[in-house]
């Protein structure tokens, strides 16, 4: 049983990874899924370890929402910039990370567009909603980095004393 709930901890690390440049995808969450599963294994972890990373998940959860508005309205975006960077991302998502980063910026600028902002206007909230969905990118990739390293040195040492 170990070894299945240690090979879903590692598929969900990934996928928790993966979920922190994909929108769909809900990365810290899913990483603090697998070291649920390592500590449901063979408890290597401590209670506090587990408040931590619950509390530490939660808050950068609810920030990757707050973050990317903030930075759009710091630079004045507009409610369809924000909707047309959200359609955008969602869009180029299926062509590459790189489309979707590109999809972000020119849906907030078309929507900056639509809502009556100049090209220039349009640019610079474009570029302040970009930002701040990078921000918001970088902090779930740090935590979810670290959970994974935590995960698999923890990993390491349980496949190291099986032997």
């Amino acid at each position: 049983m170990e070894t299945v709930l240690i090979i879903l901890a590692i598929l969900l690390l990934f996928a928790g990874l993966l979920g922190c440049v994909l929108p769909a995808i809900p990365g810290p969450p899913l990483s603090y899924i697998a070291l649920l599963l390592v500590q449901w294994a063979w408890k290597p972890f401590g209670t506090t370890t587990l408040i931590v990373f619950a509390v530490i998940t939660l808050v950068v959860t609810v920030l990757d929402y707050v973050i990317p508005v903030w930075g759009a309205k710091i630079f004045g975006a507009t409610k369809q910039g924000i909707y047309g960077s959200i359609i955008g991302m969602l869009a180029g998502t299926f062509l590459t990370p790189v489309g979707m980063i590109a999809g972000l910026l020119i849906g907030a600028i078309l929507g900056d567009m639509y809502a009556g902002k100049k090209l220039s206007d349009a640019i610079g909230s474009g570029l302040g909603t970009f930002i701040g969905t990078l921000a918001g990118m970088a902090v779930k990739l740090i935590v979810s980095g670290i959970i994974t390293f935590i995960v698999f040195f923890k990993i390491a040492e349980w496949v190291l004393a099986q032997f």
